[in-house]
């Protein structure tokens, strides 16, 4: 008579595509039912988690290796924006019926790469099954001076607002992914499609200038949801108002091509989201240490504006007047 397996089909996933992730001795190789991890001392610990959905953050038919990349990098721009260090994370995986055995190799070598790229091992998690989507929830946890995590609130009028890198390049590969045609609308070359749909495929989060911000900003977030809507949210936990050059967010060539050819395309570049670039308040007897500091670093960063008093939503303008948007970010419901 036949034995029966001693180990499930879940255990044998586990062992071949995460236990090899799974590098710190806190994990046990991930033998037992949780981790122990020990914050380093005089340290607090930073706790962050998102989820991406295939076919509401990622398309089914995206490689499986940036699907894992973009659900770690994600969660590491909020580390980023809040001062962090990664030390480590844990995963949800759910998977429909039908997922092969290539689709799981290529998702672990994927976030393997990432977690030796940003030293953030796995630590444990879950995987289980789903109806339909592919499902990934990652939690990661980061590490700061005791204190010293850069809040949403914190700003205060006269403070420069900064943002990093270039803004709305993945709303516009989003947009190319969608319809295809307006490449032709837009004129872009083919480097510039292929550079606005990476953007959008695989987010490059801002880690490089974390420690800067610890120093120097008086309050920081992640540009996820738009920064029309991130920057409300900033002001909004922080009790004041901001005003904005919209002439001076900084865009990338490609995304100032699409713009000239369709100038209506500056609120899908404000308000659409998926930068995963830094959005940061910096007092203004900081303001040169920041940008020093900042370029050392090696991440670019502008002066879009300055934070303001009240409490109304922030004012960006464009040729002396107010933009309005129809949606000023992107929500789920």
């Amino acid at each position: 008579m036949t034995e029966p397996p001693t180990e499930s089909s879940e255990d044998r996933l586990i062992a071949k595509y995460f236990m090899p992730l799974a590098t710190s001795s806190g994990a046990f190789g991930l033998l037992d039912d949780a981790a122990v991890l020990t914050p380093p001392p005089g340290c607090d610990l930073v706790l962050k988690t998102d989820a991406i959905i295939g076919g509401v953050h990622f398309f089914p038919d995206d490689p499986a290796d940036t699907v894992a990349q973009k659900a770690l990098r994600v969660n590491i721009s909020d580390l980023a924006a809040k001062g962090a260090t990664p030390l480590g994370c844990l995963l949800s995986l759910g998977m429909p019926v039908g997922v092969s055995e290539s689709w799981l190799a290529a998702f672990s070598d994927g976030l393997g790469a990432d977690i030796a790229r940003f030293n953030c091992p796995l630590f444990g998690g879950d995987t289980v099954r789903t109806p339909d989507a592919i499902m990934v929830s990652i939690t990661v946890i980061g590490t700061v001076p005791v204190g010293k995590m850069v809040r949403r609130a914190g700003a205060t009028p006269g403070d420069h607002i900064f943002v990093t890198g270039s803004i709305g390049d993945a709303a516009l590969g989003l947009n190319l992914r969608k319809d295809p045609s307006v490449r032709t609308r837009w004129n872009l070359s083919n480097a510039e499609h292929d550079f606005l749909a990476q953007r959008y495929l695989i987010p490059e989060p801002r880690i490089a200038i974390a420690k800067t911000l610890g120093e120097f900003a008086s309050a920081a977030m992640d540009v996820s949801d738009g920064l029309v809507g991130d920057l409300q949210k900033l002001c909004r936990a922080s009790g004041v108002s901001a005003e904005v050059e919209a002439a001076s967010v900084p865009l990338s060539a490609a995304a100032r091509k699409a713009l000239g050819a369709e100038p209506a395309l500056i609120e899908i570049l404000l308000t659409n989201g998926d930068d995963y670039e830094v959005l940061a308040a910096v007092p203004p007897g900081r303001l040169m240490a920041f940008l020093a500091a900042a370029s050392k670093a090696g991440v670019p960063v502008t002066d879009i504006g300055v934070i303001a008093e009240g409490v109304d939503a922030p004012h960006f303008v464009q040729d002396g007047r107010v933009l309005k948007f129809a949606r000023r970010s992107f929500s789920h419901f």
